[in-house]
C-alpha cells in the first residue's frame, strides 16, 4: 500500500474516532469509549487527571452539559502517533451558559489499530 493511500485511510479513521469521542461524551456512552481508549489512557480536564477506569466511570454518569458540538479540528499524523487539536461548544446545564472547549487528543496506532492514549480539555464548567 502506498503512503498516500495509507495516510488517507488513517485520516478517515481518525476523523471518525474524533466524532465518536464527541458523540460518546455527550451521550455518556462509556461502552463506546471502552472500545477505543487505550489501557494506559489518561485524560486531563481543569483540576483533574483520570485514568481509563476513572474516566469510564465518570463519563457513564449524566453529563453536566448539552448541545456539545464540534466547531473545528485539525488532525496531525506523525508516524504511528496522531494529534487532534479541536474546538467545541456546549451549554452548561446548571446555568444555561454556552461555553467553548479546546482539546487535544493523542492517538497511537497499536497493532494496526488507532487507540486514544491521552486527552486534554480546557473546558470551563465541564
Amino acid at each position: 500500500m502506498n503512503d498516500s493511500k495509507q495516510y488517507a485511510e488513517d485520516l478517515a479513521i481518525l476523523e471518525q474516532l474524533n466524532l465518536d469521542y464527541n458523540n460518546a461524551d455527550q451521550a455518556s456512552d462509556a461502552k463506546r469509549f471502552s472500545e477505543f481508549l487505550a489501557e494506559d489512557f489518561i485524560v486531563q480536564t481543569p483540576g483533574v487527571t483520570r485514568n481509563r477506569e476513572e474516566y469510564l466511570e465518570y463519563v457513564a454518569k449524566p453529563r453536566p452539559f448539552k448541545d456539545l458540538a464540534l466547531r473545528d479540528f485539525k488532525i496531525r499524523i506523525l508516524g504511528d502517533v496522531a494529534l487532534i487539536h479541536g474546538r467545541a461548544t456546549y451549554t452548561v446545564i446548571a446555568d444555561g451558559v454556552e461555553q467553548e472547549a479546546l482539546y487535544t487528543d493523542v492517538y497511537q496506532k497499536r497493532e494496526g489499530t488507532w487507540v486514544c492514549v491521552s486527552a486534554c480539555a480546557i473546558a470551563p464548567g465541564a
